[in-house]
């Protein structure tokens, strides 16, 4: 699909993998939406990426709030693409040091962000996508963010794991479900990336990570993750996959 034909909705836009994306879609001429926390960066990144940007603040777990969203995209273009990058982590176990019970309390908010705020932004999306007349055979991209960890998450990484492994199950059957509305559904499973999440790691660690990724021995770069998703709703053969993007890497269990 010609990403340009209509408007784009980035969430977790205000940094990291979104942010990168957000850049390359604003960079083609494509009016973008960020949509990140009330609290965060977005709206001081939409004026630093200029173009036809806004941002548009929500919890993506809000349905009122992400409605808002993809309706100001909507109003800017038909919206066609959505690339949705917002998440959490959590570090959890299943028995605490002291030997009792994983907080549930964590597990279901850490779930809650990742996949069930998936859910609710591919779904209110994909009803607005559906609306509009299809253009050579297609009305909308979904390009959706899962992780390394729903196969390989490491000790600690349960709450964060559980939901990425959900967004991978629900690729396939999104996008079953949706091809009767010509609506295309993938997901990327991002390796170590150069994040703010990372950021906050001491250099020592980061370079730890690092050599753990065969090639190329580095951190992957945001950047890289944009062109993927472009690549992705540029290509129309692609549907229904969820993608690696880590380097070969295969995590360890710590």
């Amino acid at each position: 699909m010609d990403v340009t034909i209509g408007s784009a909705l980035v969430t977790g836009g205000a940094s990291g993998l979104g942010r990168a994306t957000a850049r390359r879609l604003v960079e083609r001429g494509v009016p973008t939406v960020i949509v990140d926390l009330p609290s965060s960066a977005g709206a001081q990144v939409a004026r630093e990426l200029g173009g036809k940007t806004w941002f548009a603040p929500a919890d993506v777990t809000d349905p009122d709030a992400v409605a808002a969203a993809v309706a100001a995209a909507d109003e800017l273009a038909p919206l066609r693409t959505l690339v949705h990058c917002a998440g959490r982590g959590g570090a959890l176990r299943v028995v605490d040091k002291e030997g009792r019970p994983g907080s549930l309390e964590l597990y279901e908010s850490v779930v809650r962000v990742n996949l069930i705020g998936t859910f609710n932004v591919l779904s209110q999306a994909a009803a607005r996508m559906a609306a509009h007349e299809a253009v050579d055979g297609e009305r909308g991209v979904c390009v959706l963010t899962a992780s390394v960890a729903a196969w390989e998450g490491q000790i600690g990484q349960l709450p964060y794991a559980s939901a990425k492994a959900g967004i991978v199950g629900l690729t396939l059957v999104a996008a079953r479900d949706l091809a009767s509305r010509q609506i295309r559904v993938c997901t990327i499973a991002p390796g170590t990336f150069d994040t703010p999440i990372l950021a906050r790691l001491p250099e020592t660690v980061k370079e730890s990570l690092a050599q753990a990724v065969p090639h190329p021995r580095r951190l992957g770069r945001p950047d890289e993750f944009a062109r993927l998703a472009l690549a992705i709703v540029d290509n129309p053969m692609l549907n229904g996959e969820t993608i690696r993007l880590d380097g070969a890497i295969r995590m360890p269990p710590r």
